[in-house]
């Protein structure tokens, strides 16, 4: 009889990395592109992941965890996005003024978040985000968004290159098919990160919302 994928990883991929003491939310691409029905990057998944997400936020905001959001933006002529944007033409419309590139508004940034603009999957490629992580003394990423199997990806790999714990909450990320979506939730499980219950992490955030480290 043949392993299962869960007996198969058992004893070498079942490891995990915990909740540290000072967390950041970043919240991945969950920009109108996604949500709006009839766009070429439509997704019920993140349709769903966008209104999961509305708790969550909430909750961190409320216990002075930062929140980091990040948006999809190239130049008109689509230079800065290199080969990427030759493998997915449509993200050429991603560009300054368009609305479908900006945050879905059931879950706008407040006036103390970041906004961040990227180019490539992961939200650490070419941008500031690091250098801002590091600087606020974040130890745990929560990371929330789409598409699972895209940027939530390899944003989980470059968070723990850089030696941040990651969180996913699985409620608050999504993807285009359940197929990639659920392979790549047990992907990061297994070798990047922490995949909780949305109301383990909301627990998580409520029980550091007095401490003296996240106020820091």
């Amino acid at each position: 009889m043949a392993d299962t994928r869960e007996s198969n990883y058992q004893g070498v991929f079942d490891g995990t990395v915990g909740f540290g003491q000072k967390p950041a939310v970043i919240v991945i691409d969950l920009i109108r592109a996604y949500t709006t029905p009839g766009e070429a990057f439509y997704a019920d998944g993140v349709v769903s992941a966008v209104r999961e997400s509305v708790e969550l936020l909430a909750t961190c905001r409320e216990a002075g965890v930062p929140i980091i959001y990040t948006k999809v933006l190239y130049h008109p002529n689509g230079a800065d996005g290199g080969l990427f944007v030759r493998k997915v033409p449509a993200l050429r419309k991603l560009v300054a003024g368009e609305p479908m590139a900006e945050i879905d508004p059931l879950i706008p940034p407040a006036a103390d978040d970041l906004v961040i603009a990227k180019n490539y999957p992961s939200c650490f490629f070419g941008t500031t985000l690091a250098s801002t992580l590091f600087s606020l003394g974040v130890d745990t990423t929560i990371l929330i968004g789409c598409s699972t199997s895209g940027c939530v990806r390899a944003t989980a790999i470059d968070a723990i290159q850089y030696g941040f714990r990651v969180v996913v909450p699985r409620e608050c990320v999504g993807d285009r098919h359940d197929g990639p979506h659920d392979a790549n939730l047990f992907d990061i499980n297994a070798k990047y990160g922490d995949v909780l219950p949305k109301s383990e992490v909301i627990g998580l955030v409520r029980k550091l919302g007095t401490s003296p480290a996240l106020a820091a």
